[in-house]
């Protein structure tokens, strides 16, 4: 069972940054496919970025230019840099994994919360 564990997320200022952080021990990260989504009070959960082995990425259109995304395969571990946040952005967010065996994403960014791996979501909270 792989175990995605998150951390970073905190309390900032509308325009600061966070940075976040998903490490997953234990299993081969290059052939998973990785991403990152929200979900804030009373919303559904939104998809935010997606990330394959080699580092392509693809990003929701409102949060292009000010999340991205990254990923160490060296030391199985994603992150998500959050910079100029906005109040909108307070939300739970969650960093999630689905092996595809190549480490290419195929699926939209729609369906990164039903990836087959989640974890337990780090709180971020803009003022």
């Amino acid at each position: 069972h792989v175990q995605l564990v998150e951390s970073g997320g905190g309390s900032v200022q509308a325009g600061g940054s966070l940075r976040l952080s998903c490490a997953a021990p234990g299993y081969r990260y290059d052939t998973y496919c990785m991403g990152w989504f929200r979900q804030a009070p009373g919303e559904a959960r939104e998809g935010i970025a997606v990330i394959d082995s080699d580092g392509d990425t693809a990003y929701a259109e409102s949060m292009k230019g000010r999340f991205t995304i990254s990923r160490d395969n060296t030391k199985n571990t994603l992150y998500l840099q959050l910079d100029s946040l906005r109040a909108e952005d307070t939300a739970i967010y969650y960093c999630a994994a689905v092996n595809t065996g190549t480490g290419y994403c195929y699926a939209p960014l729609s369906s990164v919360p039903e990836f087959h791996y989640t974890g337990h979501g780090t709180q971020v909270t803009v003022s």
